[in-house]
Formats: structure tokens, sequence, C-alpha cells
């Protein structure tokens, strides 16, 4: 009999407070905020879009020179320089993040020193060392077998190739060796127990499973590098940007040609985010965030 009367106490509590409820107005916040900020942006990019389209801008020009030879060409130097340059720069810093972790001091001293210089210094400054090595070596080869020019061998396209692979090569093995230290240290003492060897199980084992957070930054230094390839122009590397100002030079369609450099950067760009997308979810299969790079669009 208690436990009734306690139980329609508890019911006749519960309707009580749905009438108290029920003589309240439900009021929605306002969110002048965000009224406020949309106004701003929508403003401004709606400046921004007449000033594109009444500032002078021969916009004939840029649909004229979006698909002119020196420009396609230029595009095509500049993906073959970032495919180039991001092979070369993984391929280095595969094998730097493994010395770092090397328990021999001097491999992993020099790895360290290598990744000390190369981030300490400017990509440009780079590139216009490797440019100019012939005034600290005037040839390269075996002395008294073969010997070569330097200033023949180091062309435009090779000191590029250089400075920024190598450079590269600097980040990446960071990236790499935040990968391999994210893996359970049981999985390299699983390797161990059943006899395989370190590289093999590297390769094998370790690699694979800190794929998953190597890829995402890697494919944002990869999106970097189609930029970064832009300071080649100033050792005279035929890529887009070199090309346009070719042309501006002549014609003095400064902000039409910049604007179609601009266009294709995007549209590589694009095309490059869409392809680290697809590879992320591949490498985040079973580990739970697929479902997540999914919704983000990451």
């Amino acid at each position: 009999m208690a436990s009734v009367s306690s139980e329609s106490s508890v019911m006749s509590g519960r309707d009580d407070l749905a009438e108290d409820i029920s003589q309240f107005e439900h009021v929605r916040r306002k969110h002048v905020g965000r009224y406020v900020s949309g106004a701003v942006i929508a403003a401004l990019a709606a400046w921004v879009v007449m000033a594109f389209a009444h500032g002078g801008i021969e916009w004939a020009f840029v649909g004229r020179y979006l698909t002119v030879h020196s420009i396609v060409a230029g595009l095509g130097n500049t993906v073959l320089m970032t495919a180039l340059a991001m092979l070369l720069g993984v391929s280095i810093g595969v094998t730097v993040a493994i010395m770092r972790l090397s328990a021999n001091p001097v491999i992993n001293w020099a790895a360290a020193a290598y990744v000390w210089f190369f981030r300490g210094t400017p990509v440009l400054l780079q590139l216009l060392l490797w440019f100019n090595l012939a005034l600290v070596f005037p040839t390269l080869g075996i002395p008294g077998l073969v010997e070569l020019p330097t200033v023949e061998v180091m062309t435009p396209f090779l000191a590029a190739l250089l400075g920024l692979g190598i450079n590269q090569g600097a980040y990446t093995s960071e990236v790499v060796r935040a990968g391999l230290l994210s893996v359970d240290k049981g999985q390299y003492e699983a390797a161990k127990a059943i006899g395989m060897p370190r590289l093999q199980a590297l390769r094998r084992i370790i690699l694979p499973q800190a794929m998953r957070v190597i890829v995402p930054p890697i494919g944002n230094e990869l999106i970097g590098m189609v930029k970064l390839t832009s300071l080649a122009s100033v050792i005279q590397f035929p890529e887009i940007v070199y090309s346009a100002e070719n042309i501006y030079y002549a014609n003095n369609r400064v902000i039409e040609l910049l604007i179609v450099a601009g266009i294709w950067y995007v549209v590589v760009v694009t095309v490059l985010s869409a392809l680290q997308a697809r590879i992320e979810r591949y490498f985040a299969r079973g580990a739970g965030v697929s479902d997540a790079i999914t919704r983000t669009g990451n």
C-alpha cells in the first residue's frame, strides 16, 4: 500500500510540473551574432566580386590565355616537379626517419643534423645555392676519370628538383617518425619475437599501421608542394608562374595572367584534395575514423 501511494504522489508531482511548464512561452534564441557575421561576410564577398567584375580586368584575356601552349606547358612542368620532388622527399624522409630511430648515435646525429639544417634555412635560399653550385664546385664527377662542368649539369630543372625534394625530405622525416612512434611498442616486440629482421618488420608490420597517421600530413605537404614549385621561377624553371610572367612582360596584362595561374593552381589542388580524401579513407578502414573523415570531407 505504501508503494502504491508513493507512486501516485510521484505521478501527481509530474502532472503539476507539466502544468507549471505549460504556462511558460517558448522563446527562440535570436542568434544576433550569426546574422551580423553573416551580413558582414556577405557584404565583403559582394565587394570582392564587384571589385573583380568592374576593376578593369579584361576577362576575355583570362579565357584566351587559360589554354595557351606556354601556360599548359608550365602547368605540366609544375605537376611533374611536384610529383618528382615529393617522390624524392618521401624517399629521403622515410630513410631519415628510420635513421632517427636507430640506436647507432652516429647515424642518429647525422639524421638530426640533416633535419636541423634543411628545416632551418629558407627553400628559396636552398634553390639559389643549388643553382649557383658552380661557384663552389666548378666541376662534378670523379677527378681524373669523369669531370663535367657544374654549370652544364646543374640545370634549372635539376636545381629545382634537388632544392625542393631535399628540403621536403626534412619535413617528411618528422611526419614519418611521428607515425612510427604512434605504433604500439608491442608490435615491434611481437615482430622481434618471431625472428623478423628490423627492416622487414618496419616494411610489413609497422609502416602499414603508421600510414593512418602519416597520410594526412603528407597529403597536405603534397598540396603545399604544388604551390612551392612557384619559387623555382627565380632560377628560371619554366613552371606556370614563370610562364605567366613571360607573357605579361610582353603584353602588360599582369593581373589577367596571374588570375590564369591562380585558376590552374586551384584546379590542381582540388583534384589532389579529392585524391587525398580517398587515400585517407582507405587507410582509415577498421580504425573507427573512416565515417568521421567522410562526414568532414577531409
